[in-house]
């Protein structure tokens, strides 16, 4: 497994590909992080990074398909999956191989951004439980969203495909999330209890807030291995289906 895992690391790295998406995430941080501080009324040097958590999130949701889409499509496109599935290794071992790739390089990009508290933490005050509790939000966000990119990755042979149809699971995870606070379904509380009770964003709101809670993460994570347990039902299907 971690062969693979080093493998899928390196296939980012060691091409612009990773470099790339990582300079954007670092100038959406960037202009949120200045929007921020233009936005103050008083020339103290104090704001909330929530805002900025959930401001960048919006954005990189359009950055996981181009991260997520080569997983498994590109093997296919390849025809290079038939050889990874006949390998010594089990398919829940080589799903997480390359779910754990690209959260590695998700993780890289949070911690590049780390740089913005630091500069904030030297000008002004900086809300360290917050800002802790902010980062462990925002990562199991990107790992549930990298986790459901990757399952639509191992659906189709076409990359491009793949990022399209990310795009469009990620817009549907953020219309869920607004759809809970519609009047409709407010209007029905047992519905707009079981609404929320999904809602990621309402689970990241209490992450921004300071506010660590265990159901909180043990959401986001089983989130994250239910949609991971659903790809490698999808690949066992089809490379049974090849006999």
């Amino acid at each position: 497994m971690f062969a693979l895992y080093k493998k899928e690391v390196q296939s980012y790295f060691y091409s612009p590909f990773a470099y790339v998406i990582c300079a954007l995430f670092m100038l959406v941080f960037s202009l949120s992080f200045i929007n921020g501080i233009g936005n103050m009324n008083s020339n103290v040097f104090k704001f909330s990074f929530s805002n900025v958590f959930y401001n960048n999130f919006f954005y990189f949701i359009f950055m996981i398909p181009m991260l997520t889409m080569r997983t498994f499509a590109e093997e296919r496109k390849n025809s290079t999956e038939t050889l990874l599935l006949s390998a010594p290794i089990s398919i829940v071992k080589i799903v997480l191989a390359k779910f754990s790739a690209v959260s590695t390089v998700f993780l890289c990009m949070m911690l590049c951004s780390l740089f913005f508290p630091l500069v904030a933490a030297l000008n002004g005050t900086v809300i360290v439980s917050s800002l802790i509790c902010g980062y462990i939000g925002f990562f199991l966000w990107g790992l549930f969203c990298i986790a459901v990119g990757v399952m639509i990755s191992a659906t189709t042979d076409n990359p491009i495909l793949a990022a399209v149809l990310g795009e469009a699971a990620m817009l549907l995870i953020i219309f869920l999330d607004n759809f809970t606070d519609s009047a409709l379904v407010q209007s029905i509380p047992a519905v707009a209890k079981v609404f929320q009770w999904f809602s990621t964003e309402a689970r990241f709101v209490n992450f921004s807030q300071g506010l660590f809670g265990v159901g909180d993460l043990v959401f986001f994570l089983s989130l994250t291995l239910v949609v991971l347990a659903w790809t490698v039902i999808i690949i066992e299907k089809r490379r049974w289906s090849r006999g």
